[in-house]
């Protein structure tokens, strides 16, 4: 790892089990595939409905509609290749791609942010007629659709998931302003409102693309989960019986939820390796959650004085 050593070392890993990896991705694609059929049916609605109703908010809506179908479907190849066990090229297996799926997806919708401001900028200098009526009826259609592809996700855990409900959930707000719209422009005529909130959902996108592409980031930089402490786990592992210090201790995730950490542990000089990495592998486990740890140990006695290096089996 860099540096030279002479003195006894182990090293261990920790692996989640393969019954957790193998129902966990089957649910998380069964949730997405639910929520892309709802979606793929109520884009044509909502663009056929835009179309004909002539309603900027409407028209948005459905190709921001459109965008997520093509998100969720990332999703879910992501969850499918995230299945594939490691191999020589990929060690750790592909479960990433979840990460750099939920990423893509985020830049998505701040691109749609600038593409949907855009339009309702030049519709506000020049607003143009729109049926009400029938924005309002198809503004609440596509409400309901939304509703229940949110509800499809909300069991959802991995941040590629959290990925796309953020999307499902800003498709819900453009319906919501949508209809707002539509009354507005059935009750008093008032043409405007159809740009100004299609505005206003815009930075609700632009503010869940932004905390999703800055999240996924932080994930495949290597950044330690928000919810770990580096110099917590230090500081507690240092109380154990044996251990002197703790040190080269680097903590990140593979796809923003289950921690990983590497860590180097000096020991106490009469202390047996195997008893003192033990303890340090339980504690990581039940008080922190860790359960893929590589741990190595420096110093301590070893069972056999003529070997160099003691390993665990």
């Amino acid at each position: 790892m860099g540096h030279t050593h002479s003195h006894h070392a182990d090293h261990d890993h920790g692996h989640p089990s393969a019954s957790g990896h193998d129902h966990g991705p089957g649910a998380s694609a069964q949730r997405l595939l639910f929520a892309l059929g709802i979606l793929l049916i109520f884009t044509v609605i909502e663009a056929l409905g835009g179309w004909f109703a002539n309603s900027i908010a409407l028209l948005a809506e459905a190709g921001h509609m459109l965008t997520d179908c093509g998100s969720l479907l990332l999703a879910v190849f992501a969850v499918r290749a995230s299945r594939r066990p490691p191999d020589s090229r990929h060690t750790y297996g592909s479960s990433r791609y979840q990460t750099l799926a939920a990423y893509t997806n985020g830049l998505i919708l701040l691109g749609l942010t600038v593409a949907v401001t855009a339009e309702a900028i030049r519709r506000l200098i020049e607003p143009p007629p729109v049926d009400g009526r029938l924005m309002l009826l198809i503004a609440l259609l596509g409400g309901a659709a939304n509703a229940g592809a949110f509800l499809a996700l909300s069991g959802a855990r991995s941040l590629n998931e959290r990925s796309a409900r953020a999307h499902v959930l800003s498709d819900l707000l453009g319906s919501a302003a949508a209809a707002s719209a539509a009354v507005l422009i059935v009750e008093f005529g008032w043409r405007l409102a159809d740009p100004l909130l299609s505005l206003l959902v815009s930075l609700l996108i632009l503010r869940s693309g932004w905390q999703l592409t800055h999240e996924a980031g932080h994930v495949l930089l290597q950044g330690a989960p928000h919810e770990v402490d580096p110099e917590h786990i230090a500081g507690d592992l240092e109380h154990l019986p044996g251990v002197r210090n703790i040190h080269h201790l680097h903590v990140w995730s593979m796809t923003g939820d289950a921690p990983v950490v590497t860590l180097h542990a000096t020991l106490e000089p009469t202390d047996d390796p195997q008893s003192v990495l033990k303890v340090i592998l339980e504690r990581l486990r039940d008080r922190h959650g860790v359960t893929h740890a590589t741990v190595q140990l420096e110093g301590g006695s070893c069972p056999d004085p003529g070997e160099h290096r003691c390993h665990r089996a």
